[in-house]
């Protein structure tokens, strides 16, 4: 088996994007550089939780697929569910509970990415 190492997500603004991933998900940067002309990258996290957000001022990102989110595990939902209203951030989906041990809802990050936000109960 491979090591998973990042998940790479193409943005629009980078400023913007480190500061959701940062002040939403406590992600910091670990890096970032420039990558040629017009195009910045960086390097969020530590550990196994590590995202690239990659901007190229060549290339404007529309339209997203569906169907694919980004999982985080909370201590307390209710709380990040305050926390992100809080900050402005509008759940999208939920609030969820499949079953009695786990629920969850989804906000989006800056470029349409759903977050989603799960509670083991």
């Amino acid at each position: 088996m491979k090591k998973y190492l990042w998940t790479t997500i193409t943005v629009n603004n980078l400023e913007e994007s480190i500061k959701f991933y940062n002040e939403i998900l406590g992600l910091k940067v670990n890096r970032r550089f420039a990558a040629g002309p017009g195009k910045e990258i960086a390097f969020l996290g530590e550990g196994d939780t590590k995202i690239e957000l990659v901007c190229d001022s060549n290339i404007k990102i529309e339209n997203r697929s569906s169907g694919i989110s980004l999982g985080f595990k909370v201590e307390n939902l209710d709380e990040t569910l305050k926390m992100t209203e809080e900050k402005g951030i509008k759940m999208t989906k939920g609030i969820f509970q499949p079953n009695p041990h786990v629920k969850f809802f989804f906000v989006n990050d800056p470029n349409g990415i759903d977050i989603q936000f799960v509670e083991e109960i």
